[in-house]
């Protein structure tokens, strides 16, 4: 039977709280900072997490030091492990919970694959890609179809450094495809480069179209209505950007979590496929 490519409105892709055990409240760490409030060591239910696998504070997460969990997004790999890899277990049952603890961040990585890659078959100008990116696509979903015992032991880098090669051909194909963007007066362009070191960079008004801003550090920098089409954004930290009046509608690998991290406003323009953060007030 042939596995169908991913959507990226797909229920698959998308995290379903409702339909996972709360399994990012539990099975990952964190530390106290400005994105939690406390420390919580892997495998030890947060202190707000209720007998229903929810958050009891998640109105107001934010505002009571959490702000982390309000950027984390699974890709929809909580419910995957929950309902598929572990047919409706909980973390409860002692000879579960440490397969499930382990499967869930290898699920998690091959999710996020699976989102990239279905936007990269959504790339219109990396169509001559296409049919390899579907290869890759099924490839990593075989593999998060698999059995807790094969995910354990999955060499998930062997699987995501072929896919990767092809994300990063797809995103130049289409960066290329228009024009490429001057940059602006305050930014040398010759800075706006892969892993650029752009945290509090004034990029304000800047024309980035096309800009390959692969895993670059904006921390901080201050976008406010730049021009990001076709400018690719994967593993770019925008933690804290001002995005207010930026356009993003068209940047290439723009994940929710990046969006979440980030402030912007109403005049932010987002692609289609991203929902705007309540906080963006």
């Amino acid at each position: 039977m042939e596995i169908q490519a991913p959507d990226l409105q797909a229920p698959d892709l998308r995290a379903d709280c409702s339909r996972c055990v709360g399994l990012c409240c539990v099975a990952l760490a964190f530390a106290r900072s400005a994105d939690f409030a406390i420390d919580k060591p892997a495998g030890d239910p947060c202190v707000n997490l209720a007998d229903d696998f929810r958050c009891t504070i998640h109105p107001v997460l934010r505002d009571s030091g959490f702000k982390g969990c309000t950027v984390f997004d699974c890709f929809g790999a909580g419910q995957q492990v929950t309902q598929h890899t572990f047919g409706g277990a909980t973390w409860h049952d002692e000879q579960v919970r440490p397969d499930m603890f382990a499967v869930f961040p290898v699920m998690r990585q091959l999710h996020e694959v699976l989102w990239y890659l279905a936007e990269a078959l959504e790339l219109v100008e990396a169509s001559p890609l296409h049919p390899r990116l579907r290869r890759a696509e099924r490839e990593v979903r075989e593999a998060a179809a698999a059995p807790p015992e094969a995910l354990r032991e999955l060499d998930v880098e062997a699987l995501r450094a072929p896919a990767a090669a092809l994300l990063r051909d797809a995103a130049r194909l289409t960066r290329e495809a228009g024009p490429i963007g001057t940059g602006n007066l305050r930014v040398s362009r010759t800075r706006l480069r892969p892993g650029a070191d752009l945290a509090g960079a004034d990029l304000r008004g800047a024309d980035l179209r096309g800009a390959e801003l692969r895993g670059a550090l904006l921390i901080g920098a201050d976008l406010r209505k730049a021009d990001l089409s076709r400018a690719e954004l994967i593993g770019a930290d925008l933690r804290d950007a001002d995005l207010a009046g930026a356009d993003l509608s068209r940047a290439v690998y723009l994940t929710q979590m990046q969006v979440n991290a980030a402030a912007g406003s109403t005049t932010t323009r987002l692609p289609e496929r991203l929902q705007r953060p309540a906080h963006w007030r």
